[in-house]
């Protein structure tokens, strides 16, 4: 399988990035870091994400049904046939990541298709990231009305709420309205609610205790010591991902590819390094606090959102980078970096797609040329995206500010699984680099938690 394709050449103009001096010592510096990394990962640490995809594929390889990935795929298998929607539940990096697949990797009116045009996968749907009055209730009623199917599965779902330490009240709220509508909807078999509740945790804590009363089997684990926002890679992510119908094999297998390449490729060439040296080092020399994803696939804006929380966490505080997505060519009118005055504080990272998982729609002839766009004619949109995404990065360099280039070589999970574990390590490696820790729990949720405490008791 190819891997991700990186250029950061755009951010290494001396007038308005960075320096030959300042790359060369930035990345001999980034490789000190890696080795300090590798060394934590070696121990019972929260940088055992690195690894974590080769522990899973051994373990399935060695006890398959017996393993934490081969539950993950019995009970979506085993749920196919049972329902016909899935709403996960979660924060942050318990639904971001999920969600991120769903968009990537599945058509995009998913939910819309028939059964069959579904093959039998369920409609997935998200909460439990909001305190949103309107759409809890509009999707609580989406899950009453009757399925449009002369198939009775079409009228069955479930739940799949993931949180590690089960502390989170926005979760916590959703599930028990969530649940409650559950039970409503299987009043006719009260004794197969377990069955349709399928919780992702820690080994501890409120959630487990739960879903343990409850009588949910199996439930499904969050290493003790990952972090929430670096467990796309684990149950959090895999159940949803195997209930979409997903390849959860070369997700895994596209990760390690890029653990690998992190573990022993040499600093000029390891693609990692490179995007978190250049990055961070931007930040500092250039004053780059400002980190704009520019995404050229409308498939990527829930990676691009997933990358903000996992970025944001992980190198909170004063002066950390702020992360934002930009979906082109249609946000190039409204957030176009050009518009801004202060040029050095904008970093544009795009991220390009080498190659689309449809055949490439041409532009037909028209007799009249309405628009005057028949010097289009046969030519694709992939094409016309290039040529936009071109001549975008070439404006903002002329405009002075740096840019770089990351490139999938097609959308699939082989190369989903590289770009979330290089994305992880690269925001990582980037606190570590700060001088923060990147698995420090976020300050956030506990500011919104004293908020809740503040509310009057009910009367």
């Amino acid at each position: 399988m190819t891997l991700l394709q990186y250029d950061p050449s755009g951010a290494l103009d001396a007038r308005t990035g960075l320096t030959p001096a300042q790359w060369a010592e930035g990345l001999a510096h980034a490789d000190s870091l890696r080795q300090a990394c590798l060394q934590a990962a070696a121990a019972e640490s929260p940088w055992s994400f690195l690894d974590l995809p080769r522990q899973q594929l051994e373990a399935y390889e060695q006890h398959r049904e017996d393993s934490e990935l081969g539950r993950v795929f019995s009970l979506a298998n085993g749920m196919h046939d049972r329902l016909d929607a899935v709403v996960v539940l979660g924060v942050g990096g318990s639904s971001l990541g999920a969600q991120a697949l769903l968009q990537a990797c599945c058509h995009p009116y998913h939910n819309e298709l028939s059964r069959g045009g579904r093959g039998s996968k369920p409609r997935m749907y998200f909460a439990g990231d909001s305190l949103d009055n309107d759409a809890t209730a509009a999707l609580l009623d989406r899950l009453a009305a009757a399925g449009t199917e002369d198939n009775p599965v079409c009228d069955c779902w479930g739940l799949c709420v993931v949180s590690q330490s089960g502390e989170r009240l926005e979760t916590g709220v959703a599930f028990r309205q969530f649940l409650a509508a559950l039970q409503r909807s299987r009043a006719r078999d009260p004794g197969s609610l377990s069955k349709f509740v399928f919780p992702v945790t820690g080994p501890r804590g409120r959630l487990r205790s739960w879903v343990q009363r409850l009588g949910c089997d199996p439930i499904l684990n969050v290493p003790d010591q990952l972090c929430s926002r670096y467990s796309v890679l684990c149950p959090s992510g895999l159940l949803p991902a195997a209930f979409l119908g997903l390849d959860c094999i070369q997700l895994l297998l596209g990760a390690m590819a890029i653990s690998d390449h992190f573990r022993t490729a040499p600093a000029e060439e390891n693609i990692v390094l490179q995007f978190a040296a250049a990055n961070h080092l931007l930040h500092r020399h250039r004053g780059c606090s400002l980190r704009v994803s520019s995404v050229w696939s409308q498939s990527l804006a829930g990676l691009g959102r997933w990358y903000e929380q996992v970025l944001g966490e992980s190198t909170g505080g004063a002066a950390a980078p702020l992360p934002i997505t930009m979906v082109n060519p249609g946000d190039w009118h409204s957030r176009d970096p050009r518009r801004r005055s202060d040029t050095q504080n904008t970093l544009v990272n795009n991220l390009l797609l080498a190659r689309y998982r449809t055949d490439p729609l041409a532009v037909d002839a028209c007799r009249s040329d309405h628009g005057g766009l028949n010097f289009l004619t046969g030519k694709s949109l992939p094409e016309l995206n290039r040529a936009a995404s071109d001549r975008s990065i070439r404006l903002w360099q002329q405009a002075g500010f740096p840019t770089t280039t990351l490139t999938l070589p097609s959308l699939d999970t082989h190369a989903l699984g590289q770009l979330f574990q290089l994305l992880m390590i690269a925001s990582a490696v980037e606190a570590v680099w700060l001088g923060r820790d990147p698995f420090a729990p976020s300050a956030a949720a506990a500011d919104l938690a004293a908020a809740y405490q503040t509310l009057p008791p009910q009367t």
